[in-house]
């Protein structure tokens, strides 16, 4: 039997010159909530929102590809943060007891108060920082300023 190795890491710089990293080249997640393939989408939606308009006059610069960066940094961290929380304070020790594991304090709360049951499902379906694709057709539409 081969174990899984997981790596929570991300590259320093997600760019170069003709060059950007996303999604899992640009950090990698643990399996943690499954949320990499969140990141990933999020951070091609906000790539797109961004670079849309140097692209489209085929003027590129690393501070374009910089600011893509910067956009999806808070949330990255974040979430990876979470995840190696989640690991070392419940996965972990709850894989070395020899005794039934009693359940954590935060699912002792959420099942409790039912306002915070919504909460995880948001945090790991949307993330902390949901990214919307951002066009001039949307712009135009009604609803878009909401």
């Amino acid at each position: 039997v081969k174990l899984l190795t997981v790596a929570v890491n991300r590259l320093p710089h997600w760019h170069r010159p003709g060059l950007l990293c996303i999604g899992d080249a640009a950090h990698a997640m643990s399996p943690i909530g499954g949320v990499g393939i969140n990141l990933a989408v999020q951070d091609a939606v906000a790539a797109a929102n961004i670079l849309a308009g140097p692209l489209s006059r085929h003027a590129v610069t690393v501070d374009d590809l910089r600011a893509v960066q910067e956009r999806r940094w808070l949330p990255t961290r974040v979430t990876q943060g979470i995840q190696l929380f989640l690991q070392n304070r419940v996965i972990a020790p709850t894989l070395a007891r020899t005794s039934a594991p009693k359940p954590p304090l935060a699912l002792k709360l959420i099942d409790r108060f039912p306002v915070l049951q919504r909460l995880p499902a948001r945090l790991i379906g949307m993330g902390i920082r949901p990214e919307h694709v951002r066009t001039r057709e949307m712009s135009a539409l009604p609803h878009a300023a909401e």
